[in-house]
């Protein structure tokens, strides 16, 4: 396994072992690895010629410091997993000054609105900070295909505008949810859960599950309060969003129509640590 901490050593392999038919899957990670990581490196796996896994802790996409301080860096770890998953893959593993060659700051996008909703209302400057760092891999790398888990749903559609607008050569690959067996979204961030916490965040998914079939006869308004009212009932949680979205504008669902698909989004704070989840409703 070939580990990299410079971009233009990176680039410089990367070069060398590229041809008219190469392609090149790349998997964006901010590390402490999860078995949903390793899905989205096993679908590169299986469909380019040579992989490349990121292992960077991106701190412009963080608007809260405490949260990045706190976030688990574990590289020796991830690539102990990835070894587990193929002794190919090629990791890229940066500091902060090889990225950020002109200080630690975002680039700023339009993405058409889609990062107003949900996160962005609640984490300023998230998705630019997003923007800037995929950006700057997709240059690195030069990947032909990129993975992105729909856990992160707001971003993967942000990341899909962002190349669509930018004309970037690359196809970006939704992949589904990887689940605990409770049906919690596995998350980096569940690391910093007790063993109880993340048994009960599982009702984050029951949750979900019962918001898709009220969906089918309830207005997502009255499911919006249901969602609080059953949230209010779990006293270390803390509802920070509920929201019934069109999937592609990400735009609040007002009326329902038979021509649009909708999906729902929750983030909630389980003592300070905070947890998201996605479901389709069609």
């Amino acid at each position: 396994m070939l580990i990299f901490d410079r971009q233009v050593a990176l680039r410089e392999h990367l070069e060398s072992i590229s041809g008219s038919k190469t392609t090149i899957g790349l998997v964006p990670t901010m590390g402490a690895l999860h078995q949903g990581h390793l899905s989205l490196l096993g679908e590169s796996l299986k469909n380019n010629t040579f992989s490349v896994v990121s292992i960077f802790v991106n701190p412009t996409q963080f608007n809260n410091a405490d949260d990045l301080a706190k976030y688990p860096r574990t590289l020796a770890l991830d690539v102990e997993k990835i070894k587990s998953i193929s002794d190919k893959v090629i990791v890229f593993a940066p500091g902060v000054t090889d990225l950020y060659v002109n200080g630690t700051i975002s680039q700023h996008f339009d993405f058409e609105g889609l990062e107003c909703q949900m996160e962005g209302k609640f984490r300023a400057g998230h998705f630019d900070g997003v923007g800037t760092i995929v950006k700057r891999l997709f240059e690195i790398v030069k990947p032909s295909k990129a993975y992105f888990g729909e856990k992160d749903f707001q971003q993967l559609q942000i990341v899909k505008k962002m190349v669509e607008k930018h004309q970037l050569p690359v196809k970006i690959v939704g992949c589904a949810i990887f689940r605990e067996p409770n049906g919690l979204a596995m998350s980096s961030r569940n690391e910093r859960l007790s063993s109880k916490e993340r048994q009960e965040a599982g009702i984050l998914y029951q949750i979900l599950q019962e918001a898709k079939v009220k969906f089918v006869t309830k207005s997502a308004g009255l499911i919006s309060k249901w969602v609080s009212h059953e949230l209010e009932k779990q006293p270390n949680f803390k509802l920070e969003y509920f929201q019934i979205a069109d999937e592609t504008t990400l735009l609040p669902c007002i009326r329902k129509s038979e021509f649009k698909k909708y999906r729902a989004f929750i983030a909630v704070f389980v003592n300070n640590i905070r947890l998201i989840d996605t479901i389709s409703l069609n």
